[in-house]
């Protein structure tokens, strides 16, 4: 299943490109309070407060870009901003047999996916983490369901090895 929400770029942009807009304005507007108008008394900070936390909030949320890919033996992660010099891209390709469960996080402003996997090199379990707060309900019921066959195909080899063993 490929599942990406890199069509939806263009209005992420957009939506920065917005927030940055209203928060020059919100500098004009302060010092332009600050220096002329005198209006507003000491409410002059939200013209800067509020778009610093609107843009604050816009990052915190994680990366916007999320591409997901488990059409054949390999599955494929990749997670990224924007903004091509924000942060680092998140790229991960490994074998479907590897994986050991997922958790989804949905906290109040963002949601994680957890993916963990098995390590041949330590014999331990490995974490990913990566963003998903800008896929829609319908994409991350699609994730679960994908992950999810996956990882019951992983766990009916794993009983159906042993007990070809004994």
């Amino acid at each position: 299943m490929r599942l990406s929400n890199r069509n939806k770029a263009p209005f992420y942009n957009f939506v920065l490109t917005l927030l940055n807009v209203i928060f020059i304005l919100g500098v004009f507007a302060y010092i332009l309070e600050k220096t002329r108008l005198a209006m507003f008394g000491n409410e002059e900070l939200l013209f800067i407060v509020i778009p610093i936390l609107l843009l604050f909030l816009f990052f915190i949320r994680g990366r916007q870009i999320f591409e997901y890919d488990s059409d054949g033996e390999a599955v494929n992660f990749k997670n990224r901003h924007i903004l091509p010099f924000i942060g680092k891209e998140a790229r991960d390709e490994f074998p479907k047999y590897k994986i050991i469960s997922f958790e989804i996080v949905n906290a109040l402003i963002f949601r994680k996916l957890y993916v963990k996997i098995k390590s041949k090199k330590d014999h331990s379990a490995i974490i990913l983490k990566y963003d998903i707060s800008y896929l829609s309900g319908r994409e991350i019921k699609d994730l679960k369901m994908s992950l999810k066959k996956i990882v019951k195909a992983n766990i009916e080899a794993k009983i159906e090895g042993k007990t070809q063993e004994q």
